[in-house]
């Protein structure tokens, strides 16, 4: 369940072993579309990835089907980078000193606000790393999303729509 306390104060909520183990074989063997770091590679600087129209509107969450850490280039967040407060000076994304790097078991997902600060670190040892990237926005967006993905080299079917629930965040 997200703290959405949590989600909304610090811009992102590690929801721990939320893949059930029993389906990391088959995620794991079917792996496309993912993103995976090899040895040496995977280090990205600090961004945010912005919603287009009011903070809010665009969550992302990954997947992951490995264990992550600092080793194989767990991913790096700002907590609290993505509301920033009117008088707080602009944030230098090439500084590092109040990034976290997570660290985590296979079945983890990551969510979090895309204006979240956030990167993927370097894969020192090659260790397997593999995760999906999944992306909810608002209805008004889709359509800007449909005309970028090829820039962003989104092969997949994105058209799947999920109304939203009413339902109560954990605390």
């Amino acid at each position: 369940m997200i703290d959405r306390q949590q989600l909304h104060r610090d811009g992102y909520a590690l929801l721990r072993r939320a893949i059930p183990a029993e389906w990391l074989e088959d995620l794991r063997a079917v792996f496309v579309e993912g993103r995976e770091p090899l040895i040496g590679g995977g280090h990205q600087p600090l961004h945010r990835d912005l919603s287009a129209q009011r903070p809010g509107d665009i969550a992302i969450a990954l997947a992951f089907f490995d264990d992550y850490g600092p080793q194989n280039g767990a991913t790096r967040i700002v907590p609290g980078s993505h509301r920033p407060e009117a008088d707080e000076a602009p944030l230098d994304f090439h500084q590092e000193s109040r990034s976290v790097q997570l660290s985590g078991s296979a079945g983890d997902i990551l969510v979090l606000d895309v204006d979240l600060l956030h990167a993927g670190s370097l894969n020192v040892i090659g260790a397997r790393r593999r995760s999906i990237l999944i992306s909810y926005f608002s209805e008004p967006l889709y359509t800007s999303h449909l005309e970028t993905m090829k820039l962003r080299n989104v092969r997949m079917d994105t058209s799947e729509r999920f109304e939203p629930l009413d339902f109560a965040f954990g605390d």
